[in-house]
This record gives C-alpha cells, structure tokens and sequence, in this order.
C-alpha cells in the first residue's frame, strides 16, 4: 500500500530491522523467540499493507523529509519537547494495530529506542515505534 515498505527502505528502514528492534523489547510469553520474530515480521507485513496504517506511516515519512531532512539548522533536529505530532502519529499507529493496550507499549519503545529507532530521525523513530508496538501488542494480546 502506497509503497510503503519501499518508502521506507530508500529511508534505510528494513523489515529485518524493524524485527530486531522488535525483539530488543520482546517480553516472552511463553512463545519462543524465533516463533516471536516470525509472528512480528508476519503482522507487520499484514499492517504495512493496511491503509490507514499506511497512510500514518507514509505522513511521517513526508513530515520528517519537509521539516528534518531537507531543512538545514532544522528546529526539529533535537526532537525538542514543543514538538508533540511525531509521538501523536506513532500512538496513532500503535493503537489502529494494536488498540488501547498498544500505547503503553509504544511508550517502552519510544523510550528506549532499541535498534534502527535510534538511528531515526524525529518522525521515523516514532511512527516506526508505533508499528513494532501494535505489532506486539497485538502478539501479547493474541498469546493469552
């Protein structure tokens, strides 16, 4: 959907990637680990595919080219605390995935910054985190 995986692969953003930043955070239940990773991967595939996940991600992909990227002395380039939209797409994503409970996943994610989400830029990092929330989310929720 709106070549998203490809939007965010010309961003250095891979599917393997986002697994491992995944499983940085993976709290076992009861799942092995490489079931886990398979599991994930599989849900993101399906997510990235939905539209209105797609079209989160395809914002924040254009917010962080137009306000970070392109912009020399940028006032985004710290990720400063006015700036409040990055954390609002990736709880939007997190929670069209993953519902309420994918939140205060994406909380631990954001926070943390395991893997490629700290190697992001102020929009990626967030709406990427938002994905590997509601994909987890949805795994912890689906395992009980």
């Amino acid at each position: 959907m709106f070549e998203i995986e490809q939007r965010l692969l010309d961003h250095g953003i891979t599917l393997d990637d986002m697994v491992t930043a995944a499983m940085g955070l993976y709290v076992s239940h009861g799942m092995p680990d490489e079931q886990a990773a398979t599991e994930i991967r599989k849900k993101m595939q399906k997510f990235l595919g939905d539209p209105n996940v797609a079209s989160l991600l395809l914002g924040a992909i254009l917010l962080e080219d137009e306000l970070y990227t392109k912009r020399k002395n940028s006032e985004i380039a710290d990720d400063p605390i006015f700036l409040l939209s990055d954390e609002i797409l990736g709880m939007a994503i997190a929670e069209c995935i993953g519902g309420t409970y994918a939140r205060f996943e994406f909380t631990r994610y954001d926070q943390k910054k395991p893997g490629i989400l700290a190697k992001l830029g102020p929009f990626l990092d967030d709406a990427v985190a938002g994905l590997i929330a509601g994909c987890t989310s949805r795994l912890y929720s689906e395992s009980l």
